[in-house]
């Protein structure tokens, strides 16, 4: 099946043309929103989601009719500076063939607000923004959203994850009650499904397969180390395996800029790559890890989705995602596009029982793997009785106030 059997505008088809064919989630959901009607999509990270609505979205843009000054047909909200960028490449990429100049305007945090509100003068098509920045925008009286025909939530759960629910909240307050509804998601947990069942109006559900016949070819390792170890392990691994680049995720800002830190002292070059620092310093850096201007970039969770680098040859998981998902998230950049990859997991000592959920949850087990000059000294802590000991030695806050509560009754 090709995009021209849609019925798609000659130009949305040719400009689709580079691609070889629809992928699954394109296939189901490019109809639906041609129809208006609303959808809620489950498809992973790189299942050519973008292409899936902006396709149908552009061509019911041809057919609406223009006024002056422009209104906003179409609302993006995404959970990142970086794939709102993409997003809007997307779009300006298949417009470039259409009769009438369509006007994209991107809206992030991270770098000034005036530009945004220069580009929003006159209205605009099609906006691309992230939650809070939008916010910034309708209180500077920059945007009016009561015309947004059609609204997307991408990486719905993504958004949640980042703490942009009350923002949303707000943000579908100021909407128009009649309006289409497009809602993609990797994941689809029960916060979820609250805002979709209040924000979707007989929506038309789809659930993809998005797995590629061939999987990746991504070799998976874990190494014990102790904490104190990793950065002096990392540097040992780039230097005996001739790493050319690698992505390092960590749990922290700080530590993304201490781990960056201690590498460049040792000559090897690295950056940091968080939400602390601004979109310029971002997207420079990010340019600098592409181009291979520098060798390692340490990075938090922000780069676990939507970000495509090419032939990107190693992930190093120096702390564990808290979430088995995100491990698959992570370990996802590297090993695409036919190349292998490599995904390597520091496990220490108060991470051994969290990183055996991973492999359960993920179904895979790994063998725990010693290198020679860094073997660990530290012993896992013992499971206190009733806490499940997954999290390491701290206890949860719900595990305090039961022991609270049983202190209480004895």
């Amino acid at each position: 099946m090709s995009f021209s059997s849609f019925g798609l505008s000659a130009p949305l088809v040719e400009a689709a043309a580079s691609f070889k064919e629809p992928t699954s989630v394109q296939l189901a959901a490019i109809p639906v929103v041609l129809a208006g009607d609303d959808l809620l999509a489950t498809a992973k990270t790189g299942s050519g989601k973008t292409t899936a609505y902006v396709l149908p979205l552009l061509e019911r843009w041809i057919a609406a009719r223009r006024t002056k000054p422009r209104r906003v047909h179409a609302l993006v909200l995404v959970p990142t500076r970086e794939l709102a960028t993409q997003v809007r490449e997307v779009i300006q990429q298949f417009a470039k063939g259409l009769p009438e100049r369509i006007k994209v305007v991107s809206a992030v945090g991270g770098s000034s607000i005036n530009p945004q509100m220069m580009a929003l003068r006159g209205g605009a098509d099609i906006v691309v923004a992230t939650p809070g920045r939008l916010l910034d925008l309708v209180d500077h009286r920059a945007i009016q959203l009561h015309d947004v025909g059609s609204l997307v939530l991408d990486e719905a759960d993504r958004m949640l994850d980042l703490g942009f629910a009350d923002e949303l909240s707000r943000i579908l307050s100021l909407l128009p009650s009649r309006r289409q509804n497009l809602m993609f998601s990797a994941t689809f947990p029960p916060a979820l499904e609250l805002i979709a069942r209040d924000l979707l109006n007989e929506p038309r559900r789809i659930a993809v397969d998005t797995e590629p016949a061939e999987a990746p070819d991504i070799e998976q390792r874990a190494i014990r180390v102790d904490k104190a170890l990793r950065t002096p392990l990392l540097r040992h691994l780039i230097a005996a395996e001739n790493w050319t680049r690698v992505l390092v995720f960590v749990a922290k800002k700080y530590s993304a800029d201490h781990v960056a830190d201690k590498l460049n002292r040792h000559g090897i070059k690295a950056l940091s790559w968080h939400g602390d620092l601004s979109q310029g310093a971002r997207r420079d850096a990010l340019n600098d890890f592409k181009n291979a201007s520098i060798q390692v970039l340490v990075a938090t969770d922000l780069a676990a989705r939507g970000l495509d680098i090419e032939r990107l040859p190693v992930v190093v998981n120096y702390d564990l995602p808290r979430s088995p998902t995100d491990y698959i998230h992570r370990i996802g950049r590297t090993g695409r596009a036919g190349e292998k990859g490599r995904a390597i997991s520091f496990v220490t000592a108060d991470s051994v029982a969290h990183f055996g959920l991973i492999e359960k949850r993920n179904d895979f087990l790994l063998p725990r793997e010693v290198v020679t000059g860094f073997e660990p000294t530290e012993l896992p802590p013992v499971p206190s009785a009733g806490t499940g000991g997954i999290k390491g030695r701290r206890k949860s806050k719900k595990d305090k106030l039961r022991e609270a509560e049983g202190r209480k009754k004895q």
